[in-house]
C-alpha cells in the first residue's frame, strides 16, 4: 500500500443539475488546503484539517467520506471533493 498523503486540496461545490437533469457540480465556491492530523475520523479514514475545513478522506480512492466547514455540516446541496492533482 502506498503512503498516506500529508495534504490535499479540497473543493466545495454546489450540487446542481444541467438542463437535462444530469448531475453537474458546477464550479468550486471555496477551496481549502487540508493537512493530515494523524487521527482517524468517525468514518474510519484519516482526518485532515485546514482553513476551517475538517474532512475524512479515503486516500486510496481520494474520496471525501465526511466533512464539516467552519464547525458546521456542509450546506444542504453542497459536495466536498479532492481537487485534481496538477501535472
Amino acid at each position: 500500500m502506498s503512503a498516506i498523503p500529508e495534504r490535499f486540496t479540497v473543493v466545495l461545490k454546489p450540487q446542481l443539475t444541467d438542463a437535462e437533469g444530469k448531475l453537474d457540480h458546477g464550479t468550486a465556491l471555496r477551496s481549502a488546503t487540508v493537512e493530515r492530523t494523524g487521527e482517524t475520523g468517525a468514518s474510519g479514514f484519516p482526518r485532515y484539517e485546514g482553513d476551517g475545513v475538517h474532512v475524512d478522506i479515503d486516500p486510496a480512492t481520494r474520496t471525501v467520506e465526511a466533512a464539516t466547514v467552519d464547525g458546521d455540516e456542509l450546506p444542504y446541496g453542497w459536495v466536498a471533493e479532492v481537487a485534481e492533482e496538477e501535472r
